[in-house]
């Protein structure tokens, strides 16, 4: 009890503050129980705590707010990529449903509430990015493929010489013909019958003007004979378009186009590629 009142005794006990103003008065005397000093301290200290600590969750609510936004925007983002993907893959796929190889690369263009687990979400991402570019890889190499396999006449005619063993026209001698005769009047249009680049437009002995275009996957095509070259070496031509006018320039017993097709650098029948031209030879 003795100690309890000696406590009491100091709590209550006043402390002088002396405030001294700067103008000519006199000093200010104030005693304060030494509690309320004790009391005012402690509410100051609580203030200072109870004011950083709102500071704190104040910046780290923007600061949630912040990574809130960045995962509803990345979300967004990541939907929308992972939906134009799967629209991409269901047309691939309808290419690939297609039973004409051919009709596939004329098709072929160069066209919630619940949590959501990003990572899953960049996975599966990148397991349609990757089927879709193996579907995109494969349509481009065989579009390539394609494109450079001759297909289709280079004028519309009769063929009057065949590929093969044959009797030359003119010296009559049993001499081997590495590509076919076209007849037709002087002047038609020569089409080019895949597209390529020009390797060889000028004269050649016996076969008069000539044109030799490079496809690329081993395919090369010659036109003979020609009136007139339209094209020069190194110019990019492609499947129909005009590379000659037809004439009987060279050794010939009239107008026609000598077509040849080599592949890997031997000569092969032409025929067997001018399916989906028009042969107006069987009419």
């Amino acid at each position: 009890m003795e100690r309890l009142r000696n406590i009491l005794k100091k709590a209550i006990t006043p402390i002088t503050i002396m405030v001294v103003p700067h103008a000519r008065t006199k000093p200010r005397r104030i005693d304060v129980p030494f509690f309320m000093i004790i009391l005012v301290f402690t509410f100051f200290v609580v203030g200072v705590l109870y004011t950083f600590s709102t500071a704190v969750k104040s910046v780290e609510y923007r600061r949630m707010k912040r990574m809130v936004q960045y995962y509803k925007n990345e979300f967004q983002s990541l939907s929308s990529t992972i939906k134009s993907i799967k629209n991409t893959e269901t047309e691939l796929a309808k290419l690939l449903s297609l039973k004409s190889k051919r009709k596939i690369l004329e098709e072929f263009e160069e066209n919630s509430n619940d949590s959501v687990d990003i990572e899953a979400l960049k996975k599966e991402i990148e397991k349609t990015i990757e089927t879709v570019s193996e579907i995109r890889n494969y349509l481009r190499e065989e579009k390539d493929k394609y494109l450079s396999t001759p297909m289709g006449w280079p004028v519309l005619g009769s063929i009057s010489s065949r590929f093969g063993n044959r009797e030359h026209p003119l010296t009559k001698d049993n001499a081997f013909h590495s590509g076919i005769d076209i007849n037709v009047p002087e002047g038609t249009p020569i089409k080019a019958t895949a597209c390529g680049i020009v390797v060889y437009s000028g004269w050649s002995y016996g076969n008069g003007n000539v044109v030799v275009i490079e496809h690329g996957h081993s395919f090369t095509t010659l036109y003979a004979h020609n009136k007139k070259n339209l094209v020069t070496v190194g110019q990019k031509v492609k499947r129909g378009e005009t590379i000659a006018l037809s004439g009987s320039t060279g050794d010939t017993t009239g107008p026609h186009v000598h077509y040849e097709v080599w592949k890997n650098g031997k000569p092969v029948n032409p025929e067997k590629f001018l399916e989906g031209g028009h042969d107006v030879s069987k009419k």
